[in-house]
C-alpha cells in the first residue's frame, strides 16, 4: 500500500494496513489517499470499508469519465484535473465519500493532493461544516484550479502561433495546431461531464451526506469555475479553428502568387518561342531569302521579340496583374 493517512486534526502519516484498520475501529474522521490500488488495497476497500465491488472495480481501472454514483453508505465520484507538462493531459482521482472517512485513489503525481492536506484544517474551521464535505470541496477545488494554468499556457501558445502564421506559415505550425486541438478535445471530454455532475449535485438530483446551505455556496463556486473553464475551452477551440483556416489561406495565397509569377513568365516567353520557331522553319521560302543587312537582325531578330515582351508587360501592368493600376 502506497499513500498517506490524514486525521481530522491535519496530522498525516504513511498509510499502512494496521493504521487504517485502527482508525476504522474508532469514531474519528480520517482521509486515506492511495497511489493506485494493489491486491491488498482493493481487499481493504471491499472488506474493511465495505465499499461496493462495482465502485472498487472502477477505481482499479482508470480512464473513467467524471461521474457521481450513490451507494449504500457512501458516494463514489470520479473527478479530473489537468496536467501542465505530461504525456497525459488530465489527472484522474477516484473518491469514496462517506460521513466518517474519505478515500481517494489516483496514479502518478505523489504530491497531487499535498495542497489539500495543508488547507484542510483551516478550511474546516472557517466553514464549520462536516469534515467529509469540506475535504471533498478542497479536493475538487484543488483539481479544478489545475485547469487555469494549462489554459493560460494554451492561450499564450495560440497568440504566438497566430503571429507566426501571419509572418511565415510552416509545416511545424500545422503540427502544433493539431497538437493543441487534441489537448483541447481531451480537456473538453472531462470538463463538460464534470460541470454537469456538479450541476446535478447543486440541483439536488444527487445528494451528499452532511451537505449544508453554507457548503452549497462553496460547491456553487466550483460549478462557476467549471462553467468558465468550459467556455474557455470552447473559445480556444474556435481560435484554433480560425488559426488553422488562416494558415491554409496564407499558404494558398502564397501558392497563388507563385503560380501567377510563373504564368506571367511563361506568357512573356510564349510569343518569343513562336517567333523563333516560325523563322527557324526549313522551308525554301524562308531559307531562300537570306537577310544579310545588320539592321534586319536588330529589327526583326531582336526588335520583334523585345516589342512582344514589352507589350505583354505593359498589358499585364494595365490589368493590375503586376500590382499596377487597372483599367
Amino acid at each position: 500500500m502506497q499513500g498517506r493517512l490524514t486525521d481530522a486534526d491535519g496530522q498525516s502519516v504513511d498509510a499502512t494496513l494496521d493504521a487504517v484498520r485502527e482508525r476504522l475501529g474508532g469514531d474519528a474522521f480520517f482521509w486515506l489517499d492511495l497511489e493506485g490500488l494493489d491486491a491488498g488495497s482493493s481487499e481493504l476497500l471491499l472488506g474493511g470499508f465495505g465499499f461496493h465491488p462495482l465502485a472498487v472495480e472502477d477505481a482499479e481501472h482508470f480512464g473513467q469519465r467524471p461521474k457521481v454514483d450513490d451507494f449504500d453508505g457512501f458516494t463514489y465520484l470520479v473527478v479530473h484535473g489537468a496536467r501542465a507538462s505530461s504525456s497525459a493531459v488530465t489527472c484522474e482521482v477516484h473518491i469514496f465519500f462517506a460521513a466518517r472517512h474519505v478515500v481517494t485513489v489516483h496514479r502518478g503525481d505523489r504530491d497531487l493532493l499535498d495542497g489539500v492536506r495543508q488547507r484542510a484544517a483551516r478550511h474546516r474551521a472557517a466553514a464549520g461544516s462536516s469534515p467529509a464535505v469540506s475535504l471533498l470541496y478542497l479536493i475538487v477545488d484543488e483539481l479544478v484550479d489545475t485547469y487555469f494554468p494549462v489554459l493560460a499556457q494554451l492561450d499564450d501558445r495560440i497568440d504566438a502561433l497566430e503571429d507566426g502564421i501571419l509572418k511565415q506559415p510552416t509545416e511545424a505550425q500545422l503540427g502544433e495546431l493539431f497538437d493543441m486541438k487534441r489537448t483541447l478535445v481531451a480537456l473538453r471530454k472531462v470538463v463538460t461531464p464534470e460541470r454537469d455532475m456538479f450541476a446535478r449535485l447543486l440541483s439536488g438530483l444527487d445528494l451528499l451526506e452532511g451537505m449544508t446551505p453554507d457548503d452549497e455556496r462553496y460547491f456553487r463556486d466550483l460549478y462557476d469555475h467549471l462553467i468558465r473553464i468550459s467556455d474557455l475551452v470552447d473559445s480556444y477551440r474556435d481560435l484554433l479553428t480560425g488559426a488553422m483556416d488562416t494558415h491554409l489561406s496564407t499558404v494558398s495565397n502564397r501558392l497563388n502568387v507563385v503560380m501567377k509569377q510563373l504564368t506571367i513568365i511563361a506568357t512573356v516567353f510564349l510569343p518569343l518561342s513562336f517567333l523563333t520557331g516560325f523563322f527557324g522553319q526549313n522551308f525554301a521560302l524562308l531559307t531562300g531569302h537570306v537577310l544579310t543587312q545588320t539592321w534586319s537582325f536588330w529589327v526583326f531578330g531582336i526588335g520583334l521579340e523585345l516589342a512582344a515582351a514589352v507589350g505583354l508587360i505593359y498589358l499585364f501592368r494595365r490589368r493590375g496583374w503586376l500590382g499596377g493600376p487597372t483599367e
